[in-house]
């Protein structure tokens, strides 16, 4: 049987529970593939570093670097992350001395995957990259191979467990922000500088690479990008009143030969599936022609489910088919073009905390009505013994840049105590 001789560069959390995987399950793996995987180098950046992993000190490579030109490696997994530095380096040597590369590192692959999947096609070497989206639910492979017959039309869902944790806690546990994203950061669900997951940067980034992998497009910045750190208790309250739940989603669809891409808090129903996405799960919908909608959920991160997607992968290269990284070659993918979201019409969530005095609530109703955006429904809470009031107005579909007008507009209002929120509700 042939051997497959991999050198696998990163070794924590994920790298070492990686290692005692492909160890543990050679036999099976083997047997399944018709290929042996045999793990012949390892490199870390702390080689002294305290793992639950035994690895026999000839493995050790004193330059991660050198993987990418010994002629005994064939493939190098790549668990450093970073769209620069050491991950950079690595993949790119590694794809142009015809290593074929599998990696987790999203990042990466939504700045630089276009570059890598020419250099990967030139050189006849697979670039595989399931597990840097939503870990442990098979997306990509999904879009690739399962839903190949299919012309996609949108693709949305919650594609962050961190985020999607704090929102469900916060409604569940009646608990505000910071309380609950300590408790995740205690029970590692949060990274302890866990900005890419609240300002809907970690989302961007894998959204980036479903598009292209629906559209045949190259990737594109054109992404309208917003997180959740200004959602608070009360609108949590406001929108279980008013019968919805608020997500963090990326969305990305093709209307008229244009897409577009988007990620931020919505308002979407309760009865609606993405609603019951509780915890640190991830959900993936996608609408094609012939299947029509697929829905694919399970674990989004932690070694256990990126371990699960980057086997798969390893699994792919061990059968010896050479694929195009992004389903079809770099020659056929297309520069479609990606519009922003201003044009786009969208029902909205209003939140404005004032100082409760006569004439405030017939101002904010005729900047609306300046800005022609009608008002669906309007409640206002005033708060007892205190000269405060706070005025949510729900909005019939209206142009996106005219919601963003008004916020612009009452922001600078002298009767503004806080910062005014405009949450998008998802028709769905």
């Amino acid at each position: 049987m042939k051997k497959l001789n991999i050198a696998i560069i990163g070794l924590g959390n994920i790298g070492s529970y990686l290692y005692n995987f492909l160890n543990k399950n050679k036999l099976i793996l083997s047997k399944k593939n018709n290929c042996i995987p045999n793990v012949l180098y390892v490199s870390a950046k702390n080689k002294n570093r305290k793992r639950n992993v035994k690895i026999n000190k000839k493995k050790w490579l004193k330059n991660y670097l050198d993987a990418t030109k010994k002629k005994d490696v064939d493939l190098i997994i790549e668990l450093i992350g970073g769209a620069e530095g050491a991950a950079k380096k690595l993949v790119f040597n590694a794809l142009k001395n015809k290593k074929h590369v599998v990696t987790a590192n999203k990042a990466l692959i939504a700045k630089y995957g276009d570059q890598l999947s020419r250099i990967a096609e030139q050189n006849s070497v697979n670039l595989e990259f399931e597990a840097s989206v939503c870990g442990g639910v098979p997306i990509i492979r999904s879009l690739k191979e399962g839903l190949i017959a299919n012309k996609i039309k949108k693709i949305y869902g919650i594609f962050n467990g961190t985020s999607n944790y704090i929102l469900s806690s916060m409604e569940k546990e009646n608990k505000n922000f910071k309380d609950v994203l300590n408790n995740a950061k205690k029970l590692g669900y949060a990274e302890a500088n866990p900005i890419s997951d609240l300002n809907g940067n970690d989302v961007s980034s894998k959204l980036k690479i479903l598009t292209s992998l629906c559209f045949n497009s190259f990737l594109n910045n054109n992404i309208h990008v917003e997180g959740i750190s200004n959602i608070d208790k009360e609108d949590i309250i406001n929108a279980n009143l008013l019968g919805y739940k608020i997500k963090l989603l990326g969305c990305s669809e093709l209307i008229n030969n244009k897409i577009y891409q988007r990620v931020h808090p919505t308002l979407i129903k309760k009865s609606s599936y993405v609603a019951g996405i509780e915890g640190v799960l991830n959900a993936v919908i996608t609408e094609g022609d012939p299947v029509g909608q697929s829905i694919i959920q399970g674990e989004g991160a932690g070694p256990q489910a990126t371990t699960s997607a980057l086997v798969s992968d390893i699994c792919s290269i061990l059968r010896g088919n050479i694929k195009f990284p992004f389903s079809i070659s770099s020659k056929e993918r297309k520069k479609l073009k990606f519009e922003d979201i201003s044009e786009r019409l969208f029902s909205a969530y209003f939140r404005f905390d004032v100082i409760d005095k006569p004439g405030v609530l017939s101002d904010i109703t005729k900047i609306f009505s300046q800005n022609k955006v009608s008002v669906k429904r309007l409640i206002q809470n005033p708060r007892k013994n205190k000269a405060i009031s706070s005025i949510v107005i729900i909005t019939h579909n209206s142009k996106d840049r005219y919601l963003g007008k008004i916020l612009k507009t009452v922001s600078s209002k002298k009767y503004i105590l806080k910062k005014p929120k405009l949450i998008r509700i998802d028709s769905n």
